[in-house]
């Protein structure tokens, strides 16, 4: 297996790794490095890091709508403009290069050579659109109900979303997606999704355990779908989850808003 330079090879700290894990996966100025295997086996708590970066995006939200009074549609616009800046864009690749893989014919092994192409078609292009224009639509929904909570609730079940997929996916390597995928099991996932209903729930009533169903509904589906065409799943895999599972946690509690 290969070993990734970027991190540096050093004793087990797990304040370090979870620091290390919010700076791979925002631009905040943290600037922490561990190594990938250990950054890594605290996978688990990521959904709670990204707990603060929906506060930051909440906040960019109400500024927005109660301060400088912006309708509802541009605010949805700035706050899915912000979520994409203040995460380094870090998951869009993985949209577009999932998007490509499925769409080409093929054997898995054809599909997966396409996917970690570093060229982007028209399949990936349209695919993050989709998703794109989806997910602004869905705040734009919510914050028509007042609900600024939920941009907190689907950015931290966003990661709960990705961890259901790794949890459900076999590992392609080498690769950093390899790692987050080998240290999800079902014992370190089922108490950081239980912690997560519990803060959505207290966060958001019975509409944010929608939002929570939404994500692990996404993480089965993006699972499943990687499991057909690929076989085995990489980071872009894990990356389309996210993306997808911030989506359809704003789609489940558009729906909760409406009916409850």
């Amino acid at each position: 297996m290969e070993e990734d330079n970027y991190f540096e090879d050093e004793e087990f700290s797990p304040i370090k790794s979870i620091l290390g894990l919010l700076t791979f996966s925002t631009i905040l100025p943290i600037k922490v490095y561990t190594s990938i295997e250990y950054m890594t086996k605290l996978t688990w708590v990521w959904p709670f890091l990204h707990i603060f970066v929906g506060i930051l995006a909440a906040l960019c939200g109400y500024i927005s709508l109660e301060i400088l009074h912006l309708n509802s549609f541009f605010t949805a616009t700035i706050v899915y403009a912000f979520l994409m800046i203040i995460t380094g864009y870090n998951h869009l690749d993985g949209v577009m290069d999932m998007a490509d893989g499925v769409m080409v014919h093929g054997e898995p092994e054809r599909k997966i050579m396409v996917m970690k192409d570093s060229s982007v078609g028209a399949g990936g292009m349209a695919t993050l659109f989709i998703v794109a224009s989806l997910t602004i639509a869905g705040f734009y929904n919510i914050l028509d109900y007042h609900f600024i909570m939920g941009i907190i609730i689907c950015e931290m079940t966003a990661k709960t979303s990705l961890l259901t997929t790794a949890l459900l996916s076999k590992p392609l390597t080498p690769g950093i997606g390899s790692y987050f995928i080998k240290e999800t099991n079902p014992a370190n996932y089922f108490a950081s999704t239980v912690i997560i209903a519990m803060i959505a729930y207290l966060i958001g009533g019975l509409v944010g355990i929608c939002g929570v169903l939404g994500a692990i509904v996404s993480g089965i589906l993006i699972a499943t779908i990687a499991r057909r065409n690929f076989v085995l799943a990489n980071g872009d895999v894990l990356g389309m989850s996210n993306e997808v599972g911030r989506l359809f946690s704003l789609l489940f509690m558009a729906v909760a808003l409406f009916f409850i």
